[in-house]
């Protein structure tokens, strides 16, 4: 299964392999208190870091 992100250097949307994405959980402490933020993190053959943010469902089935 590979995922989709979108490379800023290359201007074009590029395909990963699923077992070279990470799955990262960003909290944030508020005033409503803790938010949670759910994101696939890669890194592109050409160096570029990449991160797409997603549901939590998404991020539970991956």
């Amino acid at each position: 299964m590979a995922v989709e992100f979108y490379n800023v250097k290359k201007k074009a949307k590029v395909n990963i392999d699923a077992s070279k994405i990470n799955k990262v959980e960003y909290k944030k402490e508020t005033a409503k208190g803790e938010s949670i933020r759910y994101a696939f993190k890669a890194v592109d053959d050409d160096g570029t870091k990449l991160t797409k943010f997603c549901s939590k469902a998404d991020y539970d089935k991956f």
